[in-house]
Formats: structure tokens, sequence, C-alpha cells
């Protein structure tokens, strides 16, 4: 075991004991320039997922250091995705440093949604969970959209010290990471391991900057709220949007249901007619039916007309739970965390929503 090198995809320390930890490389591929795990390898090259053994305390420990050090901290959001993506109390993470928040897959939005609004949007969601950002951007790190004014806000604001990138899983903070070394190395092969899985990389993975300081590419914090942590691997992309969001509008009288797919359900119970738009991933069918229909339909349904999940996610999901909300202010948004939304332009409804126990629902102003 060679315990001084680590994988330069994830940061895990490399080991060749066992192929079931973190770290694992075949003894043979030690004497390669750059030196990648198993896990990294299998990921890059066949898109499949190698479970390890970490947990989100064993996450946390490593992020927790951060506060003892002069640093910027950036830290990334899923624009698509702010409560599943929101580390709850960050403040322990980040001492006196000063934060940048970018938020990240906004290629995701509507186009005709305006920006700077989001960005207003965002600062206020931000302030209201305690967190004052020296600077807000809205980036697109898959398309490479705003990530150069990102990079440039953070030179500005790190004053010459480390940058620590932080967030929870899959929010792409190791793709953010990635197109910044491209823009400033001309470098197409970048080093860090990404894909559509959460928790890709595994420990602390620096690149050195020009005056000898280090951007930091962090483990994701596991957010067990987000719908993702619930469902089989096979699922995982069907689920995440990839593209633009189209948003579907049904007027509904009370006594009616939306499914999304076989992942949640909306019970419009009392109320005036109302428009509800739902804005979740192009690929997920949402099925309208009766109230008084929805609970058969799920018995007998879920896994199959009400897909996806796939059965083996279905197996995954154990009990379900209903959150109740009566929507009292005009404009708000009904959250599934890991999933997306529903806003509601009008005041007065009286709605149930439905979903695997331990996701998380929330109301919010709305943000488009």
């Amino acid at each position: 075991m060679t315990e001084e090198l680590v994988c330069s995809g994830c940061g895990a320390a490399i080991q060749t004991e066992d192929q079931n930890k973190a770290g694992y490389t075949p003894e043979s591929a030690l004497e390669k320039d750059i030196i990648i795990c198993q896990r990294c390898f299998r990921l890059r090259h066949y898109n499949e997922v190698q479970d390890v053994e970490l947990t989100h305390q064993d996450f946390s420990n490593k992020l927790h250091e951060i506060g003892n050090q002069k640093a910027l901290i950036v830290k990334v959001v899923d624009i698509f995705d702010l409560e599943g993506s929101w580390i709850s109390g960050f403040h322990r993470y980040t001492g006196n440093n000063d934060v940048v928040l970018i938020a990240n897959k906004a290629d995701l939005l509507p186009k005709s949604v305006n920006q700077n609004k989001v960005v207003q949007w965002l600062k206020k969601q931000a302030k209201d969970q305690g967190l004052t950002a020296k600077d807000v951007v809205l980036i697109s790190a898959s398309k490479n959209q705003g990530v150069e004014e990102a990079a440039q806000l953070i030179e500005k604001y790190r004053q010459g010290s480390d940058v620590f990138i932080t967030g929870c899983t899959n929010v792409g903070k190791s793709t953010f990471l990635n197109q910044i070394i491209r823009l400033f190395s001309g470098e197409d092969d970048v080093p860090i391991t990404t894909s559509h899985f959460p928790g890709t990389t595994l420990d602390i993975i620096e690149v050195m900057l020009e005056d000898g300081k280090h951007l930091i590419d962090t483990p994701g914090i596991i957010n067990n709220r987000q719908l993702i942590h619930q469902m089989h691997s096979s699922d995982w992309k069907k689920m995440m949007p990839k593209k633009e969001i189209k948003p579907i509008i049904y007027q509904l009288q009370p006594g009616q249901t939306l499914f999304v797919g076989g992942f949640a359900r909306l019970d419009f119970e009392e109320g005036e007619r109302n428009s509800f738009v739902a804005y979740f991933a192009n690929e997920l069918k949402i099925h309208r039916t009766k109230l008084e229909n929805a609970d058969e339909l799920m018995a007998n349904h879920l896994g199959g007309m009400l897909s996806p999940p796939s059965p083996k996610s279905v197996e995954k999901l154990g009990k379900w739970k209903r959150y109740e909300f009566i929507i009292k202010k005009d404009k708000t948004d009904i959250v599934i965390a890991g999933l997306g939304w529903f806003s509601v332009p009008k005041k007065g409804a009286k709605v149930s929503i439905h979903v695997p126990e331990g996701t998380g629902v929330s109301l919010r102003e709305a943000i488009v």
C-alpha cells in the first residue's frame, strides 16, 4: 500500500489491499504518471459507480477544518434544487471567512426567467438561512456559461489566500473546478472525476495556483432530504434534468391529483380553481387523476404506469409521508427536494404532498 499517493480523480488515498474501500487501485496501475482509483476508472470509462464505506459524518468532519484556515469559501448550489443542495448550518464551516455563492445549472431554468431577479431572490434566500454572501453569480458549469465571471470574482475576493469549493453532493463542484482549470491552463484533459452519481469526490483535492496557493475541491455533503438518496442508481439520470425545463400548467379543480411519475403526488383538496405549474425534468410524465382514485392508482401502478421509479427503486422507497399545506401567499412554490417544484400563483389552496418518507418538502417565495 502506497499511503502518500492520492487519486487525482476523487482525492481518496491510494491503496491496493481492499477493493471495497475508497482509493483501491491495482498494483499494476501504480506505475502510471497520473494515478486514478478503480472507482474513478469505472466511472469515467463505463459510467458505473462503486459504493464505498463513507458516511455523512465522514464528509462533515473533513469540512470542519475549513473554518480554522484563512481562505475564501465558494459555496456551490444547484439553482434547480436549492433546498436539496443547501448545507444546513453552513456557518459552522466558514469561520470568519468570506463566502461567494455560485448557483450552478442555471441553464435548466426557462430562458424567459430574468436572471437578475433570480440573483436577488438567491440573496434573500441565503440571508434567510443566515448567510451573507460577498457576491452571487449564476453559472452553468456543464456548458461553461458564467464560469469566467465566477473565476474573476474568486480572484477578486480571495486576496492571495486559498479557495475552498464546497457544496452538497451532485451540485457540480468538480465540473465547475475543471472548467476553471481549463480556463487558466488551456488544457482539455482535466484530472477531477465528474459524474451524475452523488458523492464522486471522496477527499480533498488541491490544484495549485500561480502564486502557490490552492483551489481545493472538497467532498460533497450528503443531504439525505434529497429524493435521489432513496432511489436505485438506475433511476438517477431520469429524475435529474439535463436541459432547459419546459414548465407545464395544469388548471385544477379541488378534488384532483397530479402524480410526478411515481416519485411524488400532489392532491388539491380545497379552494377555488387554481393553476399549478410543474417544474420537473422533461422526461418525467405528470399524470392527472381524480383524488378519489389516487390511492388505488398508486397502490396498483407504482413502478408501472407511474414510472420512473423502476421496480428496483420501489423496493427501496418504503413508507410514504403526507404533508399538508394551505397556500397563504400568491406566487408560492411547493418544493420537493431533489426533484423539482409546483408553483401556485393564487393563495387559498389547501394541498397535500405525498413523497417517500425522509424526502424534504417545503414552501418558498416563487423563484419564477
